[in-house]
Order: structure tokens, then C-alpha cells, then sequence
């Protein structure tokens, strides 16, 4: 994304500056290293790593953890140099470490990378390593209160920027899926109303006079409305919300996946709002579903019309399937399932039950049937 891409090039500007200011810092105190060439080489490390860490996080596809592991690795070396180029004096004095700022860099590229927690990691190793220093020059009893703010900021840039970071990008990608589902919209809303102008109205004209000439015509004017109906709906349906933000469990809108049920002889209701489902437990209501008004018509016969409706509950969903058909006789489901004819037990209940859910079917002769599918839902975002 093109904040990502700004965000590395930010971290690539900062590794120059701080290798200038570094250059600077080591070209005022050379004079007092214990071995001045030595500050030279660590300088000249710096710069080839400056360098190529620039050219190589330019590269997405080169962004894992060798090169983090690299750069913390060198970035921990420059500074551990400073305990053999400086004198236990200098240190014990205050004087600042050869890389300076510099060490940062990598503090910032592991915040990048992986939000506050690899930044707070990589501050952790080069606190190890600033506390080495001293360590190895032995004034560890004389730890400054320079050195002490230093490792303080190093955990501040991994945290703050880290966590920065991770909101920036989640912002960037909902406010790509917004102007996304915008244009969708958009253009939802154009093909609407050029089919609302020309193929609802042939569809609507075919029902009614096939419904007037009767007949083999009738049949044509029956399925010419459902088809207006199934149209009706498909352009009417809400447009899928915002995608899940990185990192979250994704969650399917199970909505569309009922609405795209409903005929002239199937009506389905719906909340307003989104009813996520885990995508499996979401496909699998919607077979269940599907199951459920393929008994109506094969049952009820062609004129029998269904009612769907779509609750949710918060910790579970409920969906019901109701048809004002001749209903059945108590008893005729274990019968059927005696017989081996296991539609309701299998397409239905079957998979329900897999998903921890339950199924209630009311029925009595004459008076219709209602299935109702009661699944829990886990958390989804």
C-alpha cells in the first residue's frame, strides 16, 4: 500500500541523517578513542549497511527475517564496537556510543514490520547490548543517566511507532474498502436502473400475460416472475460491509447468502445490520436453507409460497422457514427417515448439529410447516 511504501522510505531517510550525525559525532571525539582507526572501520560498516539496507527494504519481497535479523545484528555489533574503540573512561564519562542514533534504524524497521511487539523486541536487544558496553568496560556501576534515557527512547520508538503503525495501515485498508464498496455501489445503483427500465418491466409484462392467456403461457408467466422477483431482490440487496480489519477473525455476512433465495413464491427477511457467521458455518445454514425450501416444492407443490426469516440474537442466530403447504402428519419424519429417506435428517439437522446448532419443526395437516435452525455463533469481527 502507498503508506507502507511511505513509511519504509520515512525509515530509509532516517538511517541517512543518523549516519551523518553518527559521521559527525566520531569525527569530533576520534582523537580520544582508544583505537581511532578502529571508529573509522565501525563508521565505514555503518554507511555499507546504511547503504544496502536502504536499497534491500525497498523491496517488499525482501522484508523478512533474515533482513530484520541482519540489520538488528549489525546495528548490535556497531554498538558493541564501542567498548574496544572507546576508553573505560570516555564510557564511564558519558560519551555517547559510535552508532549514536543510528541503532534506532532497526528499532524502527522491526516496528514496521511487525507492529509494537517487534519493536519493543528489537529495543530489548540493543538495551542487552548498550548495557554490555558497559559490561565489558567495566563501569557497570557507573551506568549515566544518558545511557539510561537512551534505552528509555529505544523502547519508545518500538512501542509508539509500532502501535502507530498498525492503526495507519488498518485505516488505509478500511478506507480502501470503503471507496471500493462506494463504487460498487455506484455502479449497483446504475445497473438498477437500467434493468428496472427494460428487463423488470418485460418480465412483469410476461407474467401478466401469461397469467391472461393461460395454459402452457401461464407456466412461461409463473417463471418470468420469479425471475423478476430473484432480480428484485439481487439489485435490491445491501452491498457487503467493510472487509474485516487485518488481524481479525474473518466473518461472512450471511444476508446476501439467503436473499439470493427469494423468488416470487419465497419472501426473505433480514436485519438491517450485518450477521457474521465463520464462512463454513455461514454456507452451511445457507445449504440447510436451501434444503429446507426444496421440500416445499417438491412437497407443496409449485403454488406453495415460503416465508424466510433471518434473526440474530447476538450469541446465536436463528433462522426459520415457514410454508403455508398441507403439512404433515405426526410422525411422517421418522417414517421417512425408517424408509432411508434421510433429506431432513441429513441436509438439515445433520448440519446444524455439526455446527452445535439445533432444528425445531412444528407442523400439523393442513396448517403448513415451520422449520426453525437455531445455530450458536462464535466471535467474529
Amino acid at each position: 500500500m502507498g503508506l507502507e511504501v511511505a513509511l519504509w522510505r520515512a525509515v530509509a531517510a532516517y538511517r541517512g541523517l543518523a549516519l551523518v550525525y553518527a559521521a559527525l559525532v566520531i569525527a569530533m571525539n576520534f582523537g580520544g578513542y582508544a583505537h581511532p582507526a578502529a571508529g573509522w572501520a565501525v563508521l565505514g560498516v555503518m554507511a555499507a549497511w546504511t547503504a544496502y539496507a536502504v536499497r534491500a527494504f525497498a523491496d517488499p519481497r525482501r522484508r523478512g527475517r533474515t533482513l530484520l535479523g541482519a540489520d538488528l545484528a549489525v546495528a548490535a555489533g556497531c554498538l558493541l564496537a564501542t567498548a574496544w574503540v572507546e576508553t573505560a573512561e570516555n564510557i564511564a564519562a558519558g560519551r555517547p556510543t559510535l552508532p549514536v542514533s543510528w541503532v534506532a534504524a532497526a528499532v524502527l524497521s522491526w516496528a514496521v514490520a511487525g507492529g509494537r511487539r517487534l519493536g519493543v523486541t528489537a529495543a530489548l536487544v540493543l538495551a542487552a547490548a548498550n548495557l554490555a558496553v558497559h559490561a565489558i568496560a567495566g563501569t557497570a556501576g557507573g551506568l549515566g543517566s544518558r545511557t539510561f534515557n537512551g534505552i528509555v527512547l529505544l523502547f519508545l520508538a518500538g512501542l509508539v511507532v509500532g502501535h502507530v503503525v498498525r492503526l495507519a495501515l488498518e485505516a488505509e485498508a478500511r478506507l480502501a474498502r470503503a471507496v471500493e464498496l462506494e463504487s460498487a455501489t455506484r455502479e449497483r445503483e446504475r445497473l438498477a436502473r437500467r434493468i428496472h427500465d427494460s428487463v423488470l418491466q418485460v418480465l412483469a409484462m410476461v407474467q401478466r400475460r401469461g397469467g391472461e392467456l393461460g395454459g402452457e403461457a401461464a407456466e412461461l408467466g409463473r417463471l418470468a416472475g420469479e425471475q423478476e422477483a430473484a432480480l428484485r431482490s439481487l439489485i435490491g440487496a445491501a452491498p457487503p460491509g467493510p472487509a474485516p480489519s487485518p488481524g481479525a477473525g474473518a466473518g461472512v455476512d450471511l444476508r446476501p447468502l439467503l436473499t439470493r433465495r427469494a423468488s416470487a413464491s419465497v419472501t426473505v427477511s433480514t436485519p438491517a445490520t450485518e450477521v457474521l457467521l465463520p464462512g463454513h458455518a455461514a454456507r452451511e445454514v445457507e445449504a440447510a436453507v436451501a434444503a429446507a425450501l426444496d421440500n416445499v416444492r417438491r412437497h407443496c407443490g409449485s403454488g406453495a409460497r415460503a416465508w424466510v426469516l433471518l434473526e440474530d440474537g447476538g450469541g446465536e442466530i436463528t433462522v426459520s422457514v415457514r410454508d403455508d403447504g398441507p403439512g404433515m402428519a405426526a410422525g411422517r419424519l421418522e417414517e421417512a427417515a425408517a424408509d432411508g429417506r434421510l433429506g431432513v435428517a441429513q441436509s438439515i439437522r445433520g448440519r446444524v448439529a455439526d455446527l452445535g446448532g439445533e432444528v425445531t419443526i412444528v407442523s400439523a395437516e393442513g396448517e403448513g410447516t415451520e422449520i426453525e435452525l437455531t445455530v450458536p455463533r462464535p466471535a467474529v469481527r
